[in-house]
C-alpha cells in the first residue's frame, strides 16, 4: 500500500484539488490526503506533511510525522511551534527564484523610471518629462542573499543596476559587492538609492527596517518589500514618506493579510500595494522539488536539510 502523506493549509477546495492534482501526479507511489479527510490511523501513519502556510496545531496533531515540506519559501510560523525538534524543509525552488528576481528587476524599473511620479500626474493630468537616470546611476541595495536575493542580484546587473548584498554572515556573490553583519548596514544604506527587502522573517529581522534605518537611506531612496511585512516598521515607514525623506515604497507585504481596507498604506500617495504576488508557488515546479525530496528520503531514511531554528531558516 502508497505510503500516506498529509497535505495542510490549503486556501479552500479549489486550491486543495489544484494541489492534489499537480502533487499526486508527480509523487508516484504515494498517497496524499488533506489534514481533514485523514482517519485518525491515517494521522498517527504520516510520516511527512506537505504544508502551504499551514495552522501549526494541525501539523502538531500528526504524532508520526519525521519531518515537514513547506510550499513556501518562508516557514515563520512553523519554526520553534512544536514541543519536539522536527525538520522543517523550505521550498528551494529554481522556477520560485527566477520569479521573485523577475518581480524585483520590474518594480526596481518602475522606480528607476519614475513610474509613480507619472502615475500621479495622470491623475492630475500634469503633462510633465522628467530627467532620465540611468540603471547604471542607481544604487540597489539587496537585504538578504539567499537563493532569492542572488537570483535577484545576477538580474539586476544584467540590467545594469550597481547592487550592494547584504547578508547577516559574510557571502561572495559573483559580480556584486557584498557586506555583512551588523556594522556592514549602515554603509550599505548611506548608497541606496532603492533598497530591495528579501530577508526571511527572524527575531533578529523583525523591525530590521526601522526610522533609524530608514534614515540612513539617500534622501530621495525608495524601498521595496518583498520578503516579510514586519521586516518594516510601518509607522516609521510612513513618517519616512511623509517628511520626503524617501520617495516611494513598493510594498508586496504587510503585518496582515489581505492588507486591512482602513490600512493608510491603501491611499498613501508615496506607496504600491500589490497582494502578495512578487513570488508565487508555481505548482508544477515545486511539486517536482517536492517529489524530489520524498524520493530522496524513502531512499536513505533521511530527511532533507531543514531550517536551522537558531537563525530562523
Amino acid at each position: 500500500m502508497a505510503e500516506v502523506v498529509a497535505l495542510v493549509g490549503c486556501k479552500g477546495p479549489a486550491q486543495e484539488a489544484e494541489y492534489l492534482q499537480i502533487l499526486s501526479a508527480a509523487m508516484q507511489g504515494e498517497r496524499l490526503v488533506p489534514f481533514h479527510r485523514m482517519t485518525e490511523a491515517e494521522r498517527a501513519a504520516a510520516q511527512v506533511a506537505i504544508v502551504a502556510n499551514p495552522d501549526p496545531a494541525e501539523v502538531a496533531a500528526l504524532p508520526g510525522l519525521v519531518w515537514v515540506q513547506s510550499l513556501w519559501a518562508g516557514v515563520e510560523k512553523l519554526v520553534g511551534a512544536f514541543d519536539r525538534q522536527l525538520p522543517i524543509v523550505r521550498l528551494v525552488d529554481r522556477e520560485m527564484a527566477r520569479t521573485m528576481a523577475e518581480a524585483v528587476l520590474a518594480w526596481t524599473t518602475y522606480l528607476q523610471r519614475d513610474m509613480p511620479a507619472y502615475a500621479r500626474q495622470q491623475r492630475e493630468r500634469v503633462w510633465k518629462p522628467h530627467p532620465y537616470r540611468k540603471p547604471a546611476d542607481t544604487t540597489v541595495g539587496l537585504l538578504g542573499l539567499g537563493a532569492l536575493g542572488t537570483a535577484a542580484a545576477e538580474r539586476l546587473t544584467e540590467a545594469g543596476f550597481p547592487v550592494i548584498g547584504w547578508s547577516r554572515t559574510p557571502k561572495t556573490v559573483a559580480g556584486i559587492e557584498t557586506v555583512h553583519g551588523a556594522d556592514g548596514l549602515p554603509a550599505m544604506l548611506g548608497r541606496c538609492d532603492i533598497l530591495v527587502c528579501l530577508v526571511p522573517l527572524t527575531p533578529e529581522t523583525r523591525g530590521l527596517v526601522n526610522a533609524r534605518r530608514l534614515a540612513a537611506l539617500k534622501p530621495g531612496a525608495a524601498l521595496i518589500n518583498f520578503a516579510r511585512g514586519p521586516i518594516v516598521v510601518t509607522d516609521d515607514l510612513i513618517a519616512a514618506l511623509d517628511a520626503g525623506h524617501l520617495s516611494h515604497a513598493v510594498l508586496d507585504v504587510f503585518d496582515v493579510e489581505p492588507l486591512p481596507a482602513e490600512s493608510p498604506l491603501w491611499t498613501h500617495p508615496g506607496v504600491t500595494v500589490l497582494p502578495h504576488i512578487s513570488g508565487p508557488t508555481d505548482m508544477e515546479s515545486a511539486a517536482d522539488t517536492v517529489a524530489a525530496n520524498l524520493r530522496e528520503y524513502r531512499r536513505t531514511g533521511k530527511p532533507p536539510q531543514g531550517v536551522d531554528a537558531g537563525r530562523g531558516y
